[in-house]
Order: structure tokens, then C-alpha cells, then sequence
């Protein structure tokens, strides 16, 4: 098994952390890039390494080989949290207002790669969000969102957290996304 290291993303990790965020919205999401959903992507220092309450975190695959000549290892996941809520629209305006920006801690981007899927990164990246959110002492909910589309998200997600609003119940259908809550505190 390897011996995967999880870290806070710093600059040199951000060109391989985009290459895995961007792989997954095309390959996983079947959406591509949108740049009202994944903006972050594209600019994840401004939205998760500047801001002092948001953090992006990254796997990092000793044994793989970064691309870059340095020996440092791949980043074979991602996982970010920052203090913005759920907007409304496109989310239901009951949950924008339930998880207001400022108190909220919303995890994004909880993305591995296929060939290191099953190994519990996803779940070790998510406990050091949460420990991140705790030590940050204004938070009072942690919200996230997911698309049951994508193979293993829902299940995943539903073993963590408790599900406040699945968009498939909704009249419309609404996105088809499922909200969740996970307990500070866990």
C-alpha cells in the first residue's frame, strides 16, 4: 500500500492540483469546464490559498512522478474548503439561507484520481477539512454538494454526512443534486 501524503497546497502544487480538478469535471461530470461552477479551478490561489479561512489540500503519490523533474511525487487528489455557502440560485434558497457565507464551511473539489480511487484518500482528505474547520472556531456548519451522477459520490458521501435536501425529490427535479451536512465535531 503506498504511503500517500496529505498536505496543504502550496504554488508549486497548484498547476497538478488544476490538471485533477479538471480531469474530473470532464471525465466525471461529463460538463467540462463552466466558469460560473469552476472558477475556483482555474484560480485555486485567489480562492483557496489567500483567503485565511479557506484551504485546499492535496495527495500526493510519492512514487509518482510529478512531471516536473523534481522527484516530489504526483498529486493524485484534491479537497478544498472555503467559508462561502451555497448561492441561491442555482441552489434552493431554504439551504442559502440555512448555510449563510461567513459561517459555513463548504467542502469543494474532494477529487481523486481513478487509478488511486478505493484507498481512502477521499475520507483522510475530508477528516483534515474538518479538523481545519474546527481550528478555525466561526464556523457552525460544514455544507457540501454533490451529483449522484458521478460512480461512488453519493454512497461516499451519504457514509460522512446527512443529507439536508435531495434536489431528485423536488417537483422539477431541480439540478438533480443531493445537499449535505456534515456534524462539526464528528
Amino acid at each position: 500500500m503506498r504511503d500517500y501524503i496529505i498536505r496543504t497546497a502550496g504554488p508549486a502544487d497548484l498547476d497538478r492540483a488544476r490538471a485533477v480538478m479538471l480531469d474530473t469535471v470532464y471525465r466525471d461530470f461529463k460538463t467540462g469546464y463552466v466558469p460560473r461552477w469552476h472558477g475556483d479551478i482555474i484560480d485555486p490561489a485567489a480562492a483557496y490559498l489567500v483567503p485565511p479561512r479557506h484551504t485546499l489540500l492535496v495527495a500526493i503519490d510519492p512514487e509518482g512522478d510529478s512531471g516536473d523533474g523534481s522527484g516530489a511525487g504526483d498529486v493524485v487528489a484534491t479537497a478544498a474548503l472555503d467559508s462561502r455557502g451555497p448561492a441561491h440560485p442555482p441552489n434552493p434558497r431554504e439551504l442559502a439561507e440555512r448555510y449563510p457565507s461567513g459561517e459555513t464551511a463548504q467542502v469543494r473539489r474532494v477529487y481523486v484520481r481513478p487509478d488511486h480511487r478505493r484507498r481512502g484518500l477521499a475520507r483522510r482528505l475530508v477528516d483534515e477539512l474538518l479538523d481545519f474547520a474546527a481550528a478555525d472556531g466561526g464556523y457552525r456548519s460544514v455544507y457540501l454538494h454533490t451529483d449522484p451522477a458521478v460512480p461512488g459520490a453519493e454512497p461516499f458521501w451519504r457514509s460522512l454526512a446527512k443529507v439536508v435536501h435531495d434536489e431528485r425529490e423536488d417537483k422539477d427535479g431541480g439540478n438533480g443534486v443531493v445537499h449535505f451536512e456534515i456534524p462539526m465535531g464528528r
